[in-house]
C-alpha cells in the first residue's frame, strides 16, 4: 500500500518570479523591467557589480512575466561577465528543472562546480537533478560532497536519506534521516521519509512512534495520518488504521489515495456497504490504470442504470486472478438484459472466457478501445458489486468454468506419467512485480520438502514465470512433474487442474482458478499485507465457501511453520 509523499528530494526553493501561486503582479514585474532594462546595455557607465544586479533583476522580472527565453538570456550573459555568480546558475537550474530539461539543468549546475567546485549549494541542487535522472549512486556522491563542505547541512542530509532509500540502503538511509532530524526538529517531511524507512525495515513499532511525533509538531498534515493508517494496520490495530484514515479524510477529502485505502480495510472487515463506494475512488488516482480507463474508452462508463437492451464492454483493468473472481458477475449482467456482452481481456484469459455462455465476444484491449464508442456503456467487473450492492450475504456464487475436453485429453496423457496416487498441483510464486510478492511467494521450492513425506501424494508443478527453473529441475527428494512451462493459458491451466484432487498454492491467479473449478485449493497466506479479500482470521472465504482454506502465516510465525501445518492437513486429508 502507497505512502505519502513519495520518495523525491527536496528542491531546492524556487525563486519566487517562478512560483505561480506567490508571485506580484505582473505590473510589479513589468514595472522592474523596464527600470533595469536600460541598465542591461553593455554600453550603459556601470560598475561590475551593478550591471550584474541589473542583469539579474531582468531575469527574475522576464520569469515573472513568463518569458523564460528572455530570463535564460539575461541570466547567460550575467554569467559570462561574472562566472562564480551562483544565483544566475541557480535560476538556470531551476528554470530547466521546472521544464524538465534535466539535462540542460545538470550541465548548468556542473559549469557552476568547474568554477567553484567547494560550492555546497552547487552540489546539493545538482545531487536533486541526479535524483529526478535516477541516477542516484552519482546523487548520493553530490549529497556526500555537499556535505563534506557543510557538515550540518540539514538539507543535504535529507536527500543524501532518499537517494540511500532508492538504492536500498536503508539501515544507512535510518542512520542519515535521523541525523537531519536532529538538525530540523520540526520537519514533518523528515519524520515521514524515516518512519518509511522504517516501515520498510519492518521496525513498524519504531515507525508509529515517529509517526506520533509528527504529529505532535503539526496534527492537520493528512500524509502523516494515511501513512500511519499503513503501520497501524500492519500490526494489525485496524480500528486504530481506519480512525486515522478517517482523520486524513478529514484534513483532505478529496484524498484519492486513502479513500482506497480506507475501502480495501473496509472490504477486509466485511463492511461491504461502505467499503464498495470508496473503492471507485481509483478512477480519480492519476497514474492509475483505472484513471487511464476511463479517460481513453469512449463510451460512459455504467454507474448502476438499466442495462435491458443495452450493449456493454467489459474492460480488464486488474489482474487475472481478480477476473477470475470477479467473473460470476458476468451472468448476473446478462441477466439483467445486456444484448452483448464483450469482454476486452489479457491473452491468458481468452479462450478461458470464449467458451462462456454469458459473454458474446471475447476481444484484445487494442480491438475494444478501438470500438469503444460504439457500445451503450462499459465497466470493469470489479465495479459491479457496488452498483449491486453486494455483501458478505448476497455475493453471487463463484464462475461455472467448464474446461475444454480436447484439452482435457492433452493433458491426460502428461498426467499418466505419474504414478498412482492423489494429484496434487504447486504453486509457489506469484508474479515478482506484486508490491507485496517479497512476503506472499514461497521462496523456493526446497521450502516446500516437508509435503514430499507424505505418504500416496503426486506432485505436479504449474509454476510459470519466476520459480519454472527450479521446477525444470527439482532436487532428487522432491519428485515432480513439471507442467507451468508448457501452459500458454488459463483454459489449459483449466484443463489440468480439473485432473488435479488438490492445488496448493500462495495467493495467486491459480488459486481462483481451482476454486472456481469446484476443486479444493489450499492457499498459504503471508503474515504481512494481507490482500483485502481474504479477510482476517477466518480459514475460509466468502468467495469461495466450499473449495478454498486459507493457512494464515502469524505475525510471529515463520514461513516453514506454515508450511508444516500444510503438511499435517495433507497427512489427515479425508479424500
Amino acid at each position: 500500500m502507497a505512502t505519502l509523499p513519495t520518495g523525491e528530494p527536496r528542491r531546492p526553493e524556487q525563486h519566487p518570479a517562478s512560483s505561480a501561486g506567490s508571485s506580484p503582479s505582473d505590473a510589479k514585474y513589468a514595472d522592474a523591467l523596464a527600470k533595469v532594462k536600460p541598465l542591461t546595455d553593455a554600453n550603459a557607465p556601470l560598475s561590475l557589480a551593478d550591471r550584474v544586479q541589473a542583469l539579474h533583476i531582468a531575469a527574475i522580472s522576464s520569469l515573472g512575466l513568463s518569458k523564460p527565453d528572455d530570463a535564460q538570456s539575461y541570466w547567460r550573459r550575467l554569467i559570462d561577465i561574472q562566472p562564480d555568480f551562483f544565483d544566475a546558475y541557480n535560476g538556470l537550474g531551476i528554470l530547466f528543472k521546472g521544464l524538465n530539461r534535466l539535462q540542460d539543468a545538470e550541465a548548468i549546475y556542473r559549469q557552476f562546480l568547474s568554477v567553484s567546485p567547494e560550492h555546497p549549494d552547487a552540489l546539493n541542487n545538482l545531487g536533486t537533478v541526479l535524483f529526478d535522472l535516477k541516477r542516484f549512486a552519482e546523487a548520493e556522491s553530490a549529497y556526500r560532497d555537499a556535505l563534506v563542505w557543510r557538515p550540518h547541512f540539514a538539507e543535504a542530509y535529507h536527500n543524501l536519506g532518499k537517494a540511500l532509500h532508492e538504492t536500498g540502503q536503508l539501515t544507512e538511509a535510518d542512520a542519515v534521516y535521523r541525523t537531519a532530524l536532529e538538525l530540523l526538529p520540526d520537519s514533518i517531511e523528515v519524520h515521514i521519509h524515516l518512519a518509511n524507512t522504517l516501515q520498510q525495515l519492518g521496525r513498524l513499532a519504531e515507525a508509529e512512534e515517529i509517526y506520533q511525533r509528527a504529529l505532535a509538531i503539526r496534527f492537520n498534515v493528512p500524509e502523516v495520518h494515511h501513512n500511519r493508517a499503513i503501520v497501524l494496520k500492519a500490526l494489525g490495530r485496524l480500528p486504530e488504521a481506519e480512525a486515522s484514515w478517517r482523520r486524513a479524510l478529514a484534513f483532505r477529502p478529496d484524498a484519492h489515495l486513502s479513500q482506497f485505502s480506507l475501502a480495501t480495510l473496509l472490504l477486509s472487515l466485511g463492511r461491504y456497504e461502505e467499503g464498495w463506494p470508496l473503492y471507485e475512488s481509483r478512477y480519480q488516482q492519476e497514474g492509475r490504470i483505472h484513471h487511464h480507463s476511463a479517460a481513453t474508452l469512449r463510451c460512459p462508463r455504467w454507474r448502476g442504470e438499466p442495462l435491458a437492451g443495452k450493449t456493454l464492454l467489459v474492460w480488464q483493468e486488474d489482474g487475472l486472478g481478480d477476473m477470475i473472481q470477479f467473473g460470476r458477475y458476468l451472468p448476473v449482467l446478462k441477466a439483467q438484459g445486456v444484448t452483448r456482452i464483450t469482454f476486452a481481456c489479457a491473452k491468458p484469459l481468452r479462450r478461458l472466457f470464449a467458451s462462456l455462455d454469458c459473454v458474446d465476444e471475447v476481444v484484445t484491449h487494442g480491438e475494444g478501445l478501438q470500438r469503444s464508442s460504439t457500445y451503450d456503456t462499459w465497466t470493469s467487473l470489479i465495479s459491479v458489486p457496488v452498483y449491486l450492492r453486494t455483501t458478505l450475504a448476497t455475493i453471487p456464487p463463484a464462475l461455472r468454468l467448464t474446461p475444454d475436453g480436447g484439452l482435457m485429453r492433452q493433458w491426460a496423457e502428461r498426467l499418466a506419467a505419474l504414478p498412482p496416487g492423489r494429484k496434487i498441483g504447486l504453486v509457489w510464486r506469484g508474479n515478482p512485480k506484486h508490491h507485496n510478492d517479497a512476503f506472499r511467494s514461497v521462496p523456493s521450492l526446497a521450502a516446500l520438502a516437508p509435503l514430499w513425506s507424505v505418504p500416496g501424494c503426486r506432485f505436479v508443478s504449474l509454476q510459470k514465470g519466476q520459480g519454472e527453473d527450479e521446477a525444470n529441475a527439482p532436487p532428487e527428494n522432491q519428485p515432480l512433474l513439471h507442467l507451468g512451462s508448457d501452459v500458454t493459458d488459463f483454459a489449459d491451466s483449466a484443463a489440468i487442474v480439473e485432473q488435479l484432487d488438490l492445488l496448493i498454492c500462495v495467493d495467486t491467479s491459480s488459486a481462483h482458478l481451482a476454486a472456481s473449478l469446484g476443486k479444493r485449493c489450499w492457499m498459504m497466506l503471508p503474515g504481512h499485507d494481507v490482500d483485502w479479500r481474504w479477510m482476517h482470521e477466518r480459514t475460509d472465504s466468502p468467495w469461495y465457501p466450499q473449495t478454498l482454506r486459507l493457512f494464515r502465516q502469524a505475525q510471529d510465525e515463520s514461513r516453514d511453520a506454515v508450511i508444516e501445518r500444510v503438511r499435517g492437513a495433507l497427512s489427515s486429508i479425508e479424500w
